[in-house]
Formats: C-alpha cells, sequence, structure tokens
C-alpha cells in the first residue's frame, strides 16, 4: 500500500518509536494524515476521517477515533460493523519526542478547519422524547473527544428555537447543531432569514443530529455521502466540518412568509403527519399506522397546482399564465412594497412571475408533496432524483386511485419506487402555486408549521 516517495501526500511527516502495550513500536505519521504503525499486522488512522482529538496523560498520547469497526481495531480495509469508539494510547520515550508528537498531530487537525465553538439545540418533545439523552449519551461524549466547545438550549414550546435564532449573537460560534427532528431546523432557517443580517447569518453551517421522529434531512444528507443515519455517523461529520450547499424555498400565504429547507406537504401526507401527533408516543411507528386510517377513510383533495417547471419538464400540466386572483399584492413577491420593518429581514428572490412560462394541473388529488431532499424520512425516500442545491422543488402528485393501488403505492416509498406508479406525477418545478378549493381539508405541513392553505405561492432558490 505504499505510495512513491516523490508523491508529497506519502512523505513522512514524523517517524519515531514508541511503546504500544508495553512494547516498542515504529509509529509514522505521513503529510496526508494518515499514521500508521505495526501491532499484530498492519495498523492505521486517516487523522481527517476518523481521528476526534489528541489528549495528552502523563507521559503517554491518547488519540480518541471512531473507526469502522467491521475488520478488527484500525485494520487497513475494515469495513461493514459500524462506527465504534476506539483509542490509541502510546508513549513516547522522551518528553521531547511526546511534544513532537502533539504539536504535529494538532497542528494537522487544526489545518482541517473544523468546527470549535457549537450552539446546539436539543429538542425534549420531539420523536419517542429521547432527544436530550441522546445528547448526553451520545453527542456530549464525541464533543468532548472532539475538544468542541458548546452552548446547550433545550427548547421549551414551538418555535423557541426560531426566537433564539433570531437574537443569537453568532460571532460566538462556528454552527448551529440541531439534535431534534427536521421541525428544529426549519425554524432555526426561519429564524436566520429573520434578522437584519440574514445574508451573513444564513452562511453559519447547520448541523442535524437524528432525534425526531422523521430525520429526514439527517437521513438525506448521510445517505448522500453513502453513510448510514446513524447519531455517531452524523456527530462525525459534524466534528469534521463538512458541509454542502443547500436551497431554501421560500413560501408565501397570502400576507405571511415563511421558509422550508426539507419538503412541503399538502393533502393525505400532511393529514398523516399532523393528524398522528396524537399518537406521539408511538414514535415513527404513527405515521404508518395512522397512514393505514386514512387510506381507508380516503380524502381526495380539490384545487389546482401552477408551476414554472425546470427544463425537461415542460411536458406536464397546460400552459397557463400567473394569476394573483385578485389577492392582496402580498403573495406576489415582484410586486410588493415592503415596509421598513420588513426591510431588516430577507424578503425572498426579487422576480417578476407574470414575465414566466407557468402551467397548471388540475385536481382532484389524493396528495401533493414538493420536495428539497431526497428523503422525507428515515424510511421515505420520497423523491430519489431531488438534489440539495440544484434550484428546484421536486413535485410528487398524488392522483385518486382505488385503495389497494395506493396502498402498494405507499409501500414504495421507502425504496423511491412510487414515483413510477401510473397514479402518481414526479417532475421538478422553480415556482409552484397550490390553489385549495376546500379549506378545511387542506393541510400545509412545513416542519414544525401546520396551517390551513387557501392558497400558497412557493418559489425556491
Amino acid at each position: 500500500m505504499d505510495r512513491p516517495d516523490s508523491d508529497f501526500s506519502s512523505r513522512p511527516v514524523l517517524s519515531d518509536r514508541v511503546l504500544i502495550n508495553g512494547a516498542v513500536t515504529p509509529v509514522t505519521f505521513f503529510a496526508d494524515g494518515v499514521l500508521r504503525w505495526t501491532e499484530r499486522g498492519e495498523r492505521s488512522l486517516i487523522v481527517e476521517k476518523e481521528v476526534l482529538g489528541v489528549k495528552v496523560e502523563g507521559p503517554k498520547v491518547r488519540i480518541g477515533a471512531l473507526v469502522d469497526g467491521g475488520g478488527g481495531i484500525f485494520c487497513v480495509g475494515s469495513s461493514g460493523g459500524g462506527l465504534v469508539r476506539k483509542d490509541l494510547v502510546f508513549e513516547p520515550l522522551s518528553e521531547d519526542s511526546q511534544r513532537l508528537w502533539c504539536q504535529k498531530l494538532l497542528e494537522f487537525i487544526d489545518s482541517l478547519g473544523r468546527p470549535k465553538r457549537l450552539f446546539v439545540f436539543v429538542n425534549p418533545f420531539g420523536g419517542s422524547k429521547s432527544a436530550s439523552k441522546i445528547f448526553v449519551d451520545e453527542v456530549k461524549p464525541l464533543f468532548d473527544d472532539a475538544g468542541v466547545q458548546f452552548t446547550l438550549q433545550e427548547t421549551q414550546y414551538q418555535l423557541h428555537a426560531k426566537e433564539v435564532a433570531k437574537t443569537l449573537d453568532l460571532s460566538k460560534y462556528d454552527g448551529i447543531v440541531c439534535v431534534s427532528g427536521d421541525g428544529i431546523l426549519v425554524e432555526v432557517v426561519n429564524g436566520l432569514l429573520e434578522r437584519e443580517d440574514w445574508d451573513t447569518a444564513i452562511k453559519m453551517p447547520l448541523g442535524v443530529v437524528p432525534a425526531g421522529t422523521g430525520n429526514g434531512m439527517a437521513k438525506s444528507l448521510l445517505d448522500s455521502v453513502g453513510e448510514p443515519c446513524k447519531v455517531s455517523n452524523a456527530v462525525l461529520a459534524i466534528i469534521r466540518g463538512h458541509k454542502r450547499s443547500l436551497d431554501v424555498a421560500t413560501i408565501w400565504q397570502g400576507k405571511t412568509k415563511f421558509f422550508s429547507v426539507l419538503m412541503l406537504a399538502w393533502g393525505l401526507v400532511a393529514d398523516v403527519d399532523i393528524e398522528s401527533e396524537k399518537y406521539r408516543w408511538m414514535g415513527s411507528a404513527r405515521l404508518d399506522f395512522y397512514a393505514i386510517q386514512r387510506i381507508v377513510h380516503l380524502r381526495q383533495y380539490n384545487g389546482s397546482i401552477s408551476f414554472v417547471p425546470a427544463p425537461g419538464f415542460e411536458g406536464f400540466g397546460e400552459p397557463t399564465s400567473y394569476n394573483d386572483d385578485g389577492e392582496s399584492t402580498n403573495t406576489d413577491p415582484s410586486q410588493e412594497k415592503p415596509t421598513k420593518v420588513r426591510q431588516l429581514a430577507y424578503e425572498g428572490p426579487d422576480i417578476n412571475l407574470k414575465n414566466m412560462n407557468w402551467r397548471t394541473i388540475k385536481g382532484p388529488f389524493v396528495s401533493v408533496w414538493l420536495h428539497n431532499v431526497p428523503w422525507g424520512g428515515e424510511d421515505t425516500r420520497a423523491a430519489p432524483d431531488a438534489k440539495f442545491s440544484d434550484g428546484y422543488l421536486d413535485v410528487i402528485i398524488m392522483r385518486a386511485c382505488p385503495k389497494l393501488s395506493l396502498l402498494s403505492l405507499m409501500t414504495g416509498l421507502s425504496t423511491g419506487t412510487h414515483v413510477k406508479s401510473p397514479y402518481v406525477l414526479y417532475f421538478k418545478v422553480s415556482k409552484i402555486k397550490l390553489l385549495s378549493h376546500i379549506i378545511y381539508f387542506a393541510t400545509l405541513k412545513l416542519g414544525s408549521f401546520a396551517t390551513s392553505i387557501p392558497r400558497a405561492l412557493v418559489n425556491v432558490q
């Protein structure tokens, strides 16, 4: 596995003989951040990928790591066993050697740009109400091992995280972490975009640790890099400082404006999510349980959607023109005259909605689903082709169909095969307008927000 000495990345930075389990052992640290030694075979640690932190304990150096446990401790090429917490403890043969080892290892870790100070939201009421325990038992120990300082805030009520995010001194932190389901993340995004300094605030890295009912964002992020949706994988990604861009959808409903980074649901899916709250004690199983009830007593939703299709999806729907239906001009952000107060927050994209190629599809519908990421929950691959930052929302429309066909369709949500059903339309849009003809039954589910929806305008950017 050795690479040519001419390759700079394989150049040894430090090579020395140390004591490991009482035996003198040669250890080499390479410029690419790989630590190699021999102990009952070749062993290695990839500092960027696996190492949490380095600590001095008397004459010894302890390297904390989170490694793949499938092939033995620190084995080259191990895989498949999930992440396990392991330490490499060695004793340099002199104080000068110990100082040099710590210096080189810490310098490399510092060069990775990892976050050092985090603001952490924990939602003790989400999912099966296990977020606080997850933080204490699984998240905090890894942050401690990585030397990450954090400020902890347990949310006390709905929209608490939004209120905190609006006034938080962001200069004190390198990122915000949500130990929760998807609702707290949505609140934080809305809070950041309602700040006077929204344009810099929204650049604050946001991390998600799955501890709620759906965990769609955590699942989407981890699945995109081939990782399982587990707490340890999410925390390690946060410690490593991994980032990716994410679209934000702006939603106008009359004079009300809010933002989404995950999904919006109208119809069956929203009903299941909202009305199953009374079964929250069941955890994520409440969704499957209540979905069966709703399918047995199926509702249909009269209304229409108008949209601006993404390139390649112009064949969906029929041509139409943008119509504000005589509403207040607040439903069309390009026509608004913001007040002085509203100028202090993000107003949404500056666009002319009327000069676009709008198309329309009329109901009745069983469900309309708008997705920014592939997974709506750990077991729901609602939009298999969704991208994090392509500038479009994936639209999944379920048409009226026999109940047995709908049940079969719903079982395909875990793999994404439901989009191949003849009763499903699946396409991408940059703008979409929802118009409900029956206000009582039509509900919009967006993270922790749920409202009746006579009409709503959505734009993604």
